[in-house]
């Protein structure tokens, strides 16, 4: 079946020329002069296109009849020039054909608006709608632009495992992997023997591609990962989600300035690339979803290199006129109220912390000559506080065998990852990026579960 896009039609398609579209349809309006006026929409772009019908041309007729909101249907015709608002062309039918039939008293989509948590208990539908499908869009875009800007700087490409053997982070809060059968788990001394488990060892999903992704950073020299991790965090938050997408680089040869600088000229290209390609659904996100989205976004394509350190930061939150709902205190996390703060009401933009105390964070950061704190950064925007966190690794070995054993981690356990500190170690360092929360910044979507095609959190697993 040879058709064109709509998104084709719209931007290039020859007025008198004939094509023939295939998609769903949004509304159907009858005239009292004998024509049907359907709005199709086949996911290629945020507009549709409107069908005019004429009912009186038999080979239209029966199949105008059927037409329901959510058919999926055929249409041949010519292009003209719309005399009608809102839209600039519209295709004169020829012919219609209805290729699936919808049920309009079982159809959960006929209003033209429905609620979000409601969208949620339809996944397998909501991506008909406008704000699903300009989501997809974007999140489309996003992936394509995130290859773009690393392929061009000459990165490489790696799959990391989903199933792993560590926690990276030494959170402990991962999915089991097992064969085992549950009501029949073997035991030994009073605790799970794996002996017999498909890998033999504790099998997990992983939280991060980051330490795989450190082997080939010493082979490749700059690579990035790009791909699910998973999160057993029993969180029912409107941020959390139990698999997200992670965007991992790791460069060789880099220390913590690059690795900074890198991070930022990431999220501007981004932001740069969007605003080019995905006009349209932004300005919907724009007119119906948070009327600051374009914006931020275009201040964000711009946005300056500052930075300043976890020291100096707990300092200006001290002397803040503001009651905070968590403690600041040096040696605390900093929660997103402060990040938002420091964005939002110091520097009216984006800034870079930098040197957080190694107590609060993991194990293989880099420690500075102050004995008290790491090459640690997170880089915090407005609106939504930290979205790329990162930092220079330890390529000292015994500092980071050191700091194993102080964060109580079994060496044994990541022997491997030793093993790179004694063969031809070199500094390096990486960050991640949450892409939900990109996406959500992009769309000015406040729950995570809206930015993500089938979300997974506790107690929900519908698709």
């Amino acid at each position: 079946m040879k058709r064109t896009r709509i998104a084709q039609l719209i931007k290039s398609g020859k007025i008198g020329a004939c094509f023939t579209i295939m998609g769903w349809v949004r509304t159907k309006r009858d005239s009292k002069g004998g024509f049907s006026f359907i709005e199709v929409n086949d996911g290629s772009s945020l507009k549709g296109l409107q069908i005019i019908a004429d009912k009186t041309l038999s080979n239209n007729k029966e199949e105008i009849l059927k037409i329901q909101t959510g058919s999926a249907v055929s249409v041949t015709g010519k292009l003209f020039d719309s005399p009608g608002k809102g839209q600039k062309i519209e295709l004169h039918a020829d012919e219609i054909m209805i290729i699936g039939q919808v049920d309009p008293e079982e159809y959960p989509l006929q209003k033209k608006r429905h609620s979000f948590e409601y969208l949620r208990g339809i996944a397998h539908l909501r991506p008909r709608t406008n704000t699903f499908g300009a989501v997809a869009r974007i999140r489309n875009a996003l992936s394509f632009a995130i290859h773009k800007f690393f392929q061009e700087k000459g990165f490489y490409y790696i799959h990391t495992p989903i199933i792993s053997g560590s926690d990276c982070e030494g959170a402990g809060e991962t999915f089991r992997v097992t064969t085992f059968e549950l009501d029949n788990i073997p035991k030994k001394d009073g605790k799970v023997s794996f002996e017999d488990d498909f890998f033999g060892v504790p099998a997990n999903l992983t939280v991060s591609g980051q330490l795989e992704g450190e082997i080939y950073a010493m082979a490749l020299s700059d690579v990035y990962t790009f791909g699910p991790t998973f999160r057993a965090e029993n969180s029912h938050t409107s941020r959390h989600l139990a698999e997200f997408w992670m965007v991992e680089p790791e460069m060789a040869f880099c220390d913590l300035t690059g690795n900074r600088e890198l991070a930022v000229e990431f999220l501007k290209y981004l932001f740069s690339y969007v605003l080019d390609n995905c006009e349209d659904d932004l300005e919907f996100f724009n007119n119906f979803v948070d009327k600051t989205v374009l914006a931020t976004i275009n201040g964000l394509a711009s946005m300056d290199d500052q930075f300043m350190t976890y020291t100096e930061a707990i300092d200006i939150l001290k002397k803040a006129k503001v009651k905070f709902e968590f403690p600041v205190k040096w040696g605390l996390d900093l929660q997103s109220e402060h990040e938002r703060y420091l964005c939002e009401k110091v520097f009216h933009g984006p800034i870079v912390l930098v040197d957080y105390p190694k107590e609060i964070k993991p194990f293989y950061m880099k420690l500075n000559e102050d004995g008290k704190t790491v090459r640690a950064m997170d880089l915090l925007l407005p609106k939504i506080g930290e979205i790329i966190g990162g930092s220079q690794r330890e390529e000292n070995y015994d500092l980071l065998y050191e700091r194993m054993l102080a964060q109580g981690i079994n060496a044994d356990d990541y022997w491997w990852y030793l093993d790179l500190r004694k063969f031809g170690s070199a500094p390096h360092s990486g960050f991640g990026l949450g892409f939900e929360r990109l996406v959500q910044l992009v769309t000015g979507l406040s729950n995570i579960r809206d930015v993500i095609p089938f979300p997974r959190t506790p107690g929900n697993l519908n698709i």
